[in-house]
């Protein structure tokens, strides 16, 4: 029965073999975060490679391609989000936002396809040989998604699996990198079933994960209890105030927002000791704080005796007539002065600055006139009272081995504003990214958001205390400890490599004689 449905697979043509090929990624994506229906990947992947067989280059790439573009529009849907914030300006952009980002994603996908194709013909690899040689080819689109045209890695396959810290502890050795190959190669392993040969193989959807699994839980079964290991003398405050988008940059509502934050923080709670360290979310300023006198003041009087604010607000500059901006993050003590900044790096395009702006007739999605400019890359920031850190803003804590500097921090810290993406898959895939960093890298991660979702996770990936989206709160908690650099923070994009020359060499040895 399986070979008839391989043989009726393969031997669709035109938009029938494109349709099911989009119901194939439509499939696939519903194993991602915050659905993770992980059994679906099965008849995805596995699918798919009977839909490619025997297929001329051109056709396999238009079929990776519908596959691609169905996986995405179901992935990244929430991208239409930020367009209804203000409705009347970019509600038209939606489905050219959504279908053109999906579409553009796809391509990833039909290239893996057609370079699968191409090689086919070159070397008939047997069914084993195509799963590893097509795990590579996913493995090194993903990679590139990393970079290019600024980089979007978002929903890289691994992240199926970050619900459960168990499975996702494969990440301390190759990164998101591995949990994405051995999870294609296990999606995939069935499709060996269409002929009487190596039918072992298919046993990998079973065993990769139990390996998985099994390595998970010794590593964790070494670490401290959750809740255990924090650093000495360091209580951390991370307010979530849970406000609406469309208020935020309100003339009449802005200094009410600030006045919140710092009442927030300010909230004595009776039964645990006062924080030390408060943490605001991305912009949670809304005034030029570094030159806006008396918002610095108000918002010192957040500020722990002895301890430090943290918060995001923007940045200006001005010189012979020109302004410049910067997305930042600033340390505030108790006095009121700014004693550490970091600038945004990795600014989101059409959302923070528009590419060739002149060039192409949109506005960037971000309020304010003018574009960010970006800061000049990863840093540690060091300030009295609190361990050395690395600072994230937005979406620069999904980029897998460059979220910390050559000069180590003790912790990550991202400050977002989630309110941007709505409350469904947006904020969840979001957070269950920033998570997997914990693991790569061996740090906790602190995460202050405007809304959903604010959390404080150890260094095994491991949730220590959390605020769901559309919550309004505080979290009081210590800041856990690192551990010593796992072996993919020290290999960083030589994993890859690794990974590739693995694969590649067992799907070159699993080909079939000529």
């Amino acid at each position: 029965m399986l070979a008839r449905w391989a043989a009726g697979l393969a031997a669709l043509t035109g938009w029938r073999a494109s349709a099911i090929a989009a119901l194939l990624g439509v499939a696939g994506a519903f194993a991602l975060p915050p659905w993770h229906l992980i059994p679906l990947l099965i008849p995805a992947f596995t699918g798919l490679l009977w839909l490619l067989s025997e297929r001329r280059p051109r056709a396999a790439f238009f079929l990776g391609w519908s596959f691609g573009t169905g996986h995405f529009l179901v992935a990244v849907h929430w991208i239409a989000h930020p367009m209804l914030v203000d409705a009347a300006r970019h509600a038209w952009m939606i489905p050219f936002a959504v279908g053109g980002l999906a579409a553009a994603m796809g391509l990833y996908i039909a290239l893996a396809a057609w370079l699968l194709a191409v090689l086919e013909r070159r070397r008939r690899f047997t069914l084993v040989g195509r799963v590893f040689a097509f795990g590579a080819l996913w493995l090194f689109f993903e990679w590139v998604r990393r970079w290019a045209f600024t980089g979007f890695p978002w929903d890289l396959l691994g992240y199926v699996w970050a619900f459960s810290p168990t499975m996702s502890q494969t990440a301390a050795l190759g990164g998101i990198w591995a949990l994405s190959l051995l999870t294609l190669v296990a999606a995939a392993a069935p499709a060996v079933l269409a002929e009487r040969r190596h039918l072992a193989f298919a046993g990998l959807v079973i065993v990769i994960p139990a390996l998985m699994w099994a390595g998970g839980a010794a590593r964790l079964s070494a670490a401290p209890v959750i809740g255990d290991d924090f650093v000495a003398d360091i209580r951390l405050r991370i307010v979530q105030a849970n406000i609406p988008q469309r208020l935020k940059w309100q003339a009449d509502q802005r200094l009410r927002n600030l006045q919140k934050h710092v009442a927030m923080s300010a909230t004595a709670v009776t039964d645990q000791p006062p924080p030390n360290v408060v943490v605001w979310p991305e912009t949670a300023v809304p005034f030029f704080l570094s030159t806006d006198d008396q918002a610095r003041a108000l918002a010192a009087l957040a500020v722990p005796d002895n301890g430090l604010l943290l918060t995001g607000a923007p940045r200006v500059s001005q010189s012979g007539g020109s302004q410049q901006f910067w997305n930042s993050v600033h340390a505030i003590d108790p006095a009121g002065a700014v004693v550490s900044t970091y600038d945004k790096s990795h600014l989101v395009p059409f959302g923070e600055y528009v590419p060739g702006r002149g060039l192409i007739p949109l506005d960037k999605i971000v309020a304010g006139a003018g574009d960010f400019t970006p800061g000049p890359g990863r840093t540690t920031l060091r300030a009295d009272g609190v361990p050395p850190f690395a600072p994230l803003v937005c979406y620069e804590v999904i980029f897998p081995g460059a979220v910390t500097s050559a000069d180590r921090p003790d912790w990550l810290m991202n400050v977002t504003n989630d309110a941007w993406f709505g409350p469904d898959a947006g904020p969840a895939q979001h957070f269950a990214i920033a998570r997997m960093r914990t693991i790569e890298e061996g740090l906790p991660l602190v995460r202050a958001a405007n809304t959903g979702i604010s959390a404080v996770v150890d260094s095994y990936g491991r949730v220590v205390a959390r605020l769901d989206s559309g919550v309004e709160g505080f979290l009081d908690t210590g800041l856990p400890s690192p551990l010593p650099p796992t072996v993919f923070a020290r290999l960083g994009d030589w994993a890859v490599l690794i990974l590739l020359l693995l694969s590649g060499t067992i799907a070159f040895l699993g080909r079939r004689a000529h």
